[in-house]
Order: structure tokens, then C-alpha cells, then sequence
């Protein structure tokens, strides 16, 4: 089971412990899944930390320009606006997508994914077998934090600035112009280009140093570390999402610690075809020949000659998902029980998701064009099923494996 920027086209913007375990948990740590956790690091690491300070002086700049409505044309938005902390550095909204531009009335093409736990996302690469990983952003063209911060702060539908010199100037007359200069050079802003590479550094190394963007303290990492008990139902829920036969969810959402005892990120950084229905809340589906394609394109343009790869989107971390306004790319789904559903009933009772159309026949994966639909998923479990036959999941099982999403928050609190 896999969960899930647009220059005009524009685009949107859009870390492991192991404890003693107490007497009786010896069975529960035993339903972990058996695939191992997916790693590896980004392209550069963390900037030195001087003592004392908790973060570098570059994120600890990075966190004020983050949060900065200035650096916008509106001087309404800012990074913080659609990945708001209080919601694990996602939208607080149900907005399919969300309102930019200098009047924040010019609406985006796609669902503002949430900014924690990217720090060990890896570049973009395919690997031995050939298959997309890694990389930032919906479609994976940006290869670092840095790099996918350069969307927002230029796509007319965010934070819609004519160009990098007006976001430096920004800066440079903000309440933190002087930090920025001691973390980066008094002559930093003499050089635009410079300083706008520096500008987008910042925003990496805090996303990279502060430990809200990935404090692995859910329910579920205290389970791993043996410090809470999982409920009846959550250990249910964590089988059906483990089984192979059933939820399949671990095939892509990796639920193991890795060997190293590091702990599961819930993606491998994969990408895929699930065959979305399409949202006709988001304005650019009025045109009836806009399709995002996702690694094919709009957006993203190195691949579009990649046609299996149309419709194909990253796999995203499953920690946080309870918390989740909208779900998807597109955000369809604005419910995560419905979600689950999708996964279990798409083939078997596809008019729950599908329009009819009208000779009465399902149109099925109606926002991929015809030549495409073949590249939607139906091999893997749970999509291996036809109309007539039974969901992988029953009622009450899509029920436990909600509540086992549900232990994956941060911030858990016994």
C-alpha cells in the first residue's frame, strides 16, 4: 500500500534509538515488519554546530527567513504559511491546494506536502533495477532541501517574487540582515547570486538542524524503543499493514528499524502509479487536457520522454499522515479513512471513486489520457483485485490499520 513545485507551468513547494524493553513488550517488537528500513543521506550534511547554541547560525537564520511573510509579493506568505509547524510542517487547511500570488487569489496545481523527516532523502537516481528514488518535491527534480527551496519564493502561484535579486533585497532589509551577514560574510549581499544561494542554504541547514522537522517521538518510536505498549487494535493494524497478503503497506513504507538501529523514515523513496481520481477542485482540471503527470512532466521536463513513467508521484513518509488535511498529489481525499478505502476498493467497487459514465461503464483512472492508464499499479496487493472480488481489507480491519496510522504523530505523550 502506497500513501501518499509548477513554474507555469510553475511549481509548488512545497532522522534512531534503542532502549531496554520492558517485561512484556518481547511479543509486540516481534510484529515488526521484515523489510529493513530505507536510509542514506542527502548531498551535504549539517553545518558545524557551536557549542551551546543548539543549531548553526545558518539555521538558526534559515528558521527567521522561513518564517518571514516579507519575503513574499502579498507580505502575507511565507514558508511557514503552508508548512505550518503546529501541523507537522504541513498545510492547517483542507484546501486541495492553496492561494498565492500578490493578492493571494492565484491557485496552485498540487497538494503542499509536509517538510518533516526529509532530511535523509537522497538525491534523484535510479537504482539497480532501474526504478525511480529519492529526490525533493512531488516528481523528485530538486536533489537537495536547498534546491526545492528556490520554487516557492519565485512561483507566481506562492510567493511570487520577480526574480532572486527581489528576494536578496528582502532580506537584506529584514530585522535579521545582520545574523544573516554574520553566518555568511559581511559582503554576502554584494553578490545576488551568492546571497541567494546562501539564502536557500539557510533554509536547508534548518530543516536539516532543527529537530522539530524529525524528533522520532511517536507512539510508535517508543513502542520500537520499549517504552509504550501498542493497544489490541494498533498491533492489529501494524500486522494487516506488514502482511504482504493484506495491507502490503511495509513494501513501500518501511515499518523496521534499520540494521543500524536507525529509525523507519515509513518511505523508500520510491515512486508510484496509483491512479488518483481527479480533483476538479483544483481550477487548472477546468481544461480538460491538463494532466500532471508527475515524473513525466509538466513540471518536471528530463524525463518526458519516459512515458512508463507518467503518472507516477514519490512515495511519502506515512509519520504525521493522521494529521493530514488533504492526501495525494492532487489532494482528492481530505480523509484518511477514505484513503485507506481507496487502496482496498479501487479495483473491486471502482464507481465509489470513479465517474460513471453514460452507458453506465466506470471511468477508471480518469486523470491519466488514455495511452497512460496502463502504467497505473494493478499487480501489487492490494490492487491486484478485480470488481466481485473481495477487498484485501475488511471494515474492521481498515479500522486497525487507522488506528496503527494514528500511532505514528509525533509528540506522543503516554
Amino acid at each position: 500500500m502506497r500513501f501518499p513545485f509548477r513554474f507555469t507551468h510553475q511549481s509548488q513547494a512545497t532522522a534512531s534509538c534503542s532502549y531496554p524493553r520492558p517485561a512484556g513488550l518481547v511479543l509486540q517488537i516481534g510484529l515488526v515488519a521484515v523489510l529493513a528500513a530505507c536510509g542514506g543521506g542527502s548531498s551535504a550534511g549539517p553545518a558545524a554546530q557551536p557549542a551551546g547554541t543548539g543549531i548553526s547560525p545558518a539555521a538558526q537564520v534559515g528558521e527567521k527567513i522561513f518564517k518571514d511573510v516579507n519575503l513574499s509579493a502579498s507580505g502575507k506568505m511565507s514558508c511557514a504559511s503552508c508548512h505550518d509547524p503546529a501541523n507537522a510542517h504541513a498545510q492547517s487547511n483542507d484546501l486541495s491546494v492553496q492561494l498565492g500570488g500578490p493578492q493571494l487569489n492565484v491557485p496552485g496545481f498540487r497538494a503542499v506536502p509536509s517538510l518533516r523527516y526529509l532530511n535523509l532523502t537522497p538525491a534523484f537516481g535510479f537504482d539497480s533495477e532501474g526504478k525511480a528514488k529519492g529526490g525533493f518535491t512531488r516528481d523528485g527534480r530538486a536533489d537537495t532541501l536547498a534546491a526545492q527551496a528556490a520554487t516557492p519564493f519565485l512561483a507566481a502561484h506562492e510567493m511570487a517574487n520577480k526574480d532572486a535579486a527581489d528576494v536578496v533585497s528582502k532580506v537584506q532589509q529584514g530585522s535579521y540582515a545582520n545574523e544573516f551577514k554574520a553566518a555568511f560574510g559581511s559582503t554576502i549581499f554584494s553578490n545576488t547570486d551568492n546571497a541567494f544561494d546562501r539564502i536557500l542554504y539557510a533554509l536547508q541547514q534548518y530543516q536539516k538542524e532543527d529537530p522539530d522537522f524529525h524528533p522520532y517521538d511517536s507512539k510508535y518510536d517508543r513502542f520500537l524503543a520499549g517504552q509504550a505498549v501498542l493497544s489490541d487494535a494498533e498491533l492489529r493494524g501494524l500486522a494487516l499493514f506488514n502482511n504482504p497478503v493484506k495491507g502490503n503497506c511495509a513494501a513501500c513504507h518501511t515499518s523496521k528499524k534499520g540494521a543500524d538501529g536507525s529509525a523507519p523514515l515509513f518511505t523508500d523513496f520510491s515512486y508510484d502509479n496509483l491512479g488518483v481520481p481527479r480533483n476538479e477542485r483544483i481550477p487548472a482540471t477546468a481544461n480538460p487536457d491538463y494532466y500532471d503527470l508527475g515524473l513525466c512532466g509538466p513540471d518536471r521536463t528530463d524525463l518526458a520522454s519516459r512515458t512508463e513513467l507518467c503518472g507516477a508521484f514519490k512515495v511519502p513518509t506515512l509519520r504525521n499522515v493522521a494529521t493530514r488535511k488533504v492526501f495525494f498529489h492532487n489532494g482528492k481525499f481530505s480523509n484518511l479513512r477514505d484513503v485507506v478505502n481507496f487502496y482496498v476498493r479501487r479495483d473491486t467497487n471502482p464507481e465509489e471513486w470513479f465517474p460513471q459514465m453514460a452507458d453506465g461503464t466506470v471511468w477508471k483512472f480518469n486523470d491519466l489520457p488514455a495511452a497512460y492508464v496502463a502504467n497505473v499499479n494493478t499487480k501489487e496487493v492490494p490492487y491486484n483485485r478485480q470488481r466481485g472480488m473481495a477487498p484485501a481489507l475488511s471494515p474492521g480491519e481498515v479500522e486497525d490499520v487507522l488506528k496503527f496510522l494514528g500511532t505514528l504523530n509525533d509528540g506522543y505523550r503516554p
